[in-house]
């Protein structure tokens, strides 16, 4: 097997007029993401915003992924088209970029970030609702959503553009998914149609999708979802920050050096189908919530800089084998009229109210492992933070997830 045939055979799987469309669709949804949302922490320290206040706003994220993609999964499902929502979403998402790049104060920062994240989660998942509605099977997914991790990488790396040599993080990367929101927005507007498939008069999709917790294996794999969802949001919330303050890492590298996770998740993100099909759902899913331990045991014993690497690089496992994977699990065992919502219900359990908990427990924790120390000649403060013990706790929580899906899991 080699990625030469791996494209052959995705080129007869698949039309170029979904592929294209399809693909730069999920080009710019990771983008828009990846191209503030690492360095965000970085960012708020600069302006002087406490540690609870950065896993404060990284959790805006979770919550509006709680709430916006119930009511607009069932929106997608019964009266209009997934792709005509996501271009009025995008579009309002782009203006409020702009107003959260002008914000210099925790409260205010809060609650535009807040609506922010109410208009772009939902976009998670109705853009997989999107690709699932037009590809020929579940399995050709990874073969579009490989494009949205390559538009994470070219935004990571713009940021050494944004961000000159012995520059803070500033709210460029913010004026940046500005623009390439905009642009999404509009082009959503010309993308393959995703149209609704429940009855408008029948019952809510959401609630119908809450359902699939009475089979005992659907609600295994989202409950387990939802607890290793709570331990993997540290990563989200303070590597950019551990990297620059615990590592040492310039600050205008930060953003490249996490994009090594998503070049190696090309790879696998090519190659899942295939591991799907010969190792089975389960083992794929366990692999990629192992990956998490071993990242957050390197991430703690502080090790040189090239191991650290290693760990940035097993993104390519941990996100690949767990969300995209769980994603195409989702697909297919959910019922044909409620399957956005069924993604909706996925998305809230993980980038929802598992993020939501977890960004929470890390701004919470973070604080707890961090001490200001003034220098008394200059008055300069400092702070102290003891990374190993933070980055211990979602090892220990991705353990016991994964123990949990492996004992009561059954594919």
């Amino acid at each position: 097997m080699n990625t030469t045939h791996l494209f052959a055979q995705a080129a007869e799987s698949m039309a170029l007029n979904l592929r294209i469309p399809l693909s730069v669709m999920n080009f710019l949804e990771f983008a828009i993401w990846g191209s503030w949302f690492v360095v965000l922490g970085n960012y708020l320290n600069g302006l002087g915003f406490s540690r609870k206040d950065i896993g404060r706003a990284y959790a805006t994220m979770p919550i509006g992924a709680i709430v916006a993609p119930m009511i607009l999964g069932a929106i997608a499902d019964r009266w209009f088209e997934a792709q005509h929502l996501m271009g009025v979403l995008h579009l309002a998402g782009g203006v409020l970029l702009l107003w959260m790049a002008r914000l210099r104060t925790p409260q205010a920062f809060f609650w535009v970030a807040l609506f922010y994240a109410c208009v772009y989660s939902p976009t998670l998942t109705l853009s997989n609702t999107v690709v699932f509605k037009n590809v020929p099977k579940s399995l050709d997914f990874p073969e579009i959503r490989v494009l949205g991790t390559i538009g994470w990488i070219v935004a990571g790396l713009s940021l050494r553009l944004l961000i000159k040599p012995g520059e803070e993080v500033n709210n460029r990367p913010l004026l940046l998914a500005a623009a390439l929101s905009f642009a999404l927005g509009v082009f959503s507007f010309f993308l393959p149609p995703a149209p609704p498939t429940a009855d408008a008069a029948a019952e809510i999709p959401f609630v119908k999708a809450l359902r699939m917790f009475q089979d005992p294996s659907a609600a295994i794999f989202l409950t387990a979802s939802f607890l290793m969802t709570i331990a993997l949001a540290f990563y989200f919330s303070f590597t950019a920050l551990y990297l620059e303050d615990g590592i040492k890492v310039k600050p205008n590298n930060v953003g490249p050096l996490m994009t090594i996770g998503q070049w190696v998740e090309i790879i696998f993100m090519l190659t899942l189908s295939w591991f799907i099909r010969e190792w089975g759902m389960k083992w794929v899913l366990v692999l990629g919530m192992s990956a998490w331990a071993v990242r957050y045991a390197i991430f703690a014993a502080r090790p040189p800089l090239p191991l650290i690497v290693i760990g940035l690089a097993l993104h390519g496992i941990c996100f690949d084998f767990f969300f995209a994977a769980g994603m195409i699990h989702t697909e297919n065992i959910a019922p044909a009229d409620i399957k956005a919502s069924a993604q909706s219900l996925f998305g809230v359990l993980t980038y929802g109210l598992g993020m939501w908990i977890g960004t929470e427990a890390s701004g919470w924790l973070n604080q707890h492992y961090t001490r200001e120390t003034v220098d008394p000649a200059t008055g300069t403060k400092t702070r102290i933070t003891d990374w190993t013990k933070f980055w211990l706790v979602p090892c220990v929580g991705a353990v016991i997830a994964v123990v949990f899906f492996l004992i009561f899991f059954r594919d």
